[in-house]
């Protein structure tokens, strides 16, 4: 391990070990020194799964939190009803939703950012046709894979990440989700041995009588994560200010809300407990270590002001 990456991880496993929940990371000059995310999705609203967890990192820890958007979004119109008399245009019309969508949905990532604490985005702006599962012709046809590749490469290089964010590659969910966690974690096996610790992240709620198991993606062997089950999660439900009666969906819900033109992600609204975390198998040598940290800290550290 080198640079930036490897301070946190000795700062972070440090804290861990020293059973002290109050203690802040610093470095040693004594700024604060907090690990650097990227989110990378497929769709300018599919950073709410992981809104829990970015609102603790970055709003209540200090971290550098950004995220990359894959596609325009403009396919995301046949759920736009809601929001034509918002916008004044017939979203749900195709033609006008190709012109106009875009434009609409980057603004409402970028509102709703805000109440995660999201500092930067990159939009890489490949086309959204819809909904498939297939992501082989999504990465074959549809988009420029490798183009999107290099440029995830470039962001995570320039930024110097420690960790970056995925959905979960499962067979059933969307092919441009699936797609564009595959190419983050082919972006990111690209550079070397410190680079950054690539997780893959799904949702659960407590009272869910199965356990979200997974087993890989069929075709994608880098799409491969080292357990079944997640070993790690970040609970939504935990207490917040003042007598801990606010807790960490508020925030998720408020980005959701953001959300006009997507209908449907409104259904989302207090869903999600917990959110479940898993780790790819072509991570560096350390990934279990260095994740392990991070979770030690967002689940322990607490302000002793």
């Amino acid at each position: 391990m080198r640079g930036i990456k490897a301070t946190v991880l000795v700062t972070l496993l440090a804290l861990s070990a020293s059973g002290d929940a109050n203690a802040q990371p610093q470095s040693e000059d004594g700024a604060r020194l907090v690990p650097s995310v990227l989110i990378v999705t497929a769709h300018p609203d599919d950073d709410a799964l992981f809104g829990g967890l970015v609102y603790r990192l970055a709003m209540e820890l200090g971290a550098r939190v950004e995220l990359a958007v894959v596609t325009d979004g403009a396919g995301g119109y046949r759920y736009s009803t809601l929001a034509e008399p918002v916008y004044g245009l017939k979203l749900t019309d195709p033609e006008v939703a190709r012109k106009y969508l875009p434009g609409i949905r980057k603004r409402e990532v970028l509102a709703g950012g805000k109440f995660v604490g999201i500092r930067d985005y990159h939009f890489l702006d490949q086309p959204d046709t819809g909904f498939t599962t297939d992501p082989d012709s999504i990465l074959e046809q549809v988009w420029d894979g490798a183009l999107v590749q290099q440029r995830l490469q470039q962001i995570m290089s320039e930024g110097d990440f420690a960790f970056v964010l995925t959905h979960l590659p499962m067979e059933s969910t969307h092919g441009h989700h699936k797609s564009a966690s595959i190419l983050a974690v082919r972006a990111a096996a690209e550079l070397g041995e410190d680079r950054p610790v690539v997780l893959a992240a799904w949702f659960a709620n407590k009272g869910d009588t199965t356990e979200r198991m997974f087993h890989g993606l069929p075709g994608y062997p880098d799409a491969g994560t080292t357990t079944a089950a997640a070993p790690w999660r970040f609970d939504r439900t935990r207490g917040l200010g003042l007598d801990g009666r606010l807790n960490y969906k508020i925030p998720v819900n408020w980005l959701i809300s953001e959300h006009k033109s997507q209908g449907t992600m409104q259904q989302l609204v207090n869903l999600g407990d917990l959110e479940l975390y898993w780790l790819y198998t072509t991570n560096p040598p350390d990934a279990t270590e260095r994740a392990d940290a991070l979770f030690d800290l967002v689940n322990t550290w607490t302000d002793p002001g």
